[in-house]
């Protein structure tokens, strides 16, 4: 049996459990909010064209308006100054789109500290246990933030100091981006770096030093909780936008069973 139909067979068997960890995208989706004098993006809206009526008697169809950066959505190297020269969202190699994935859980941290930081020893600690991080692969960190995402309030979480969500601290993020093998850092909050970040030095590490480094970032993911800590495969195709810095994206995870 070849190997694309040994895929196809173990996901109709279900040797192969396909998870999806990608939200829901509607005008209730939690979008980041900065501070003036700073642009924010639109919040995703859905206007019908015709459904089944004089403007279309056989059709339905809506158009869609949204930021780049909405729901679960694929962060190119371009979308940071420190990635400027580096590629687009169209511009991600194909191969890079599907890879394997690591889950770091540190939901029980994160769930008693909203403002918990992943460390370097956190990572080095898990490799003990579980091995390398994957080559090309993903590194996906668990903190339960996803079980928010239907109340964008308490999943932004902000307060008159800022937003206050976990995240990744700052020498991790460059440990990660120089020091590691890994594609990219995907996270269930509403970006990947912490609700604090703004305050780190640099300010959003994991944009600043995993773009600038080529690497990707996905956000808003859910149902990690699902996945082995080492052996799932994430599929995580963008829009092909020509000059854009981002896309929303359907995340889907292979898991054997």
């Amino acid at each position: 049996m070849s190997v694309l139909r040994g895929l196809v067979e173990g996901i109709r068997n279900g040797g192969i459990e396909v998870i999806d960890l990608t939200a829901p995208l509607s005008e209730k989706t939690p979008i980041l909010q900065l501070p003036e004098p700073f642009g924010n993006t639109v919040p995703f809206t859905l206007k019908e064209i015709s459904r089944y009526d004089d403007r279309g008697p056989a059709w339905y169809w809506n158009d869609i308006s949204t930021g780049e950066h909405t729901g679960t959505h694929f962060d190119a190297p371009v979308h940071w100054v420190t990635g400027r020269d580096g590629e687009d969202v169209s511009q991600v190699p194909v191969g890079r789109l599907i890879a394997p994935a690591v889950v770091l859980d540190l939901a029980a941290e994160a769930g008693k500290d909203p403002d918990f930081l992943l460390r370097v020893e956190h990572v080095e600690a898990w490799q003990e246990t579980h091995g390398p991080l994957p080559e090309g692969g993903w590194l996906l960190y668990r903190t339960g933030w996803d079980a928010y995402a239907d109340d964008p309030e308490r999943f932004l979480n902000a307060d008159g100091t800022g937003p206050h969500t976990p995240g990744i601290s700052a020498e991790c993020a460059r440990w990660l981006a120089e020091e590691t093998p890994i594609a990219g850092v995907g996270v269930e909050t509403v970006g990947t770096d912490a609700g604090a970040a703004h305050g780190f030095d640099p300010a959003f590490p994991c944009h600043s030093f995993l773009l600038g480094a080529g690497k990707y970032g996905l956000t808003q993911l859910r149902n990690l909780d699902r996945l082995p800590a080492t052996g799932a495969v994430v599929v995580a195709p963008p829009l092909p936008i020509l000059g854009g810095s981002g896309s929303p994206v359907r995340v889907l995870a292979l898991v054997e069973r």
